[in-house]
């Protein structure tokens, strides 16, 4: 009998309720983001991670969909989030477009991270994706 993979994302998620940040009157996150990493925009507020930006968790759910008319609130998981190939053991802050990135190093005994950096990448798939604990 082999050892059966783990899908760490399911093990204990944490999920949170935010108001979604808007730009001209117009929601900042669409289906389209869903699967992809946030951060905080302002009060209980969340819109896409920048570069650079803190990692708050992943977009996993919309109240409405694009099509229909109302305000909309989005859940986030802020527990094993998934995200792009940093390196185990190290964190990580926003990359480009709907992806985040190891952390850059700041000094010799901080191997990748500082207050802007989050989280503890526990395993990579290769150049695919990884999955990230957020502590």
């Amino acid at each position: 009998m082999s050892i059966r993979d783990q899908n760490l994302e399911v093990i204990a998620p944490v999920f949170a309720t935010f108001k979604i940040h808007q730009t001209t009157g117009v929601d900042d996150l669409k289906d389209v983001n869903i699967g992809q990493p946030l951060q905080l925009t302002g009060n209980n507020e969340i819109g896409p991670i920048t570069a650079g930006g803190q990692l708050l968790g992943k977009l996993v759910a919309l109240t409405l969909s694009d099509k229909d008319n109302g305000s909309r609130v989005a859940t986030v998981q802020i527990g094993g989030v998934s995200a792009t190939v940093p390196s185990v053991g190290n964190r990580v802050v926003g990359g480009t477009t709907g992806t985040v990135k190891q952390a850059p190093a700041l000094t010799g005994y901080d191997p990748a991270g500082g207050a802007v950096a989050r989280g503890t990448v526990l395993e990579v798939n290769g150049s695919v994706d990884c999955v990230i604990l957020l502590n």
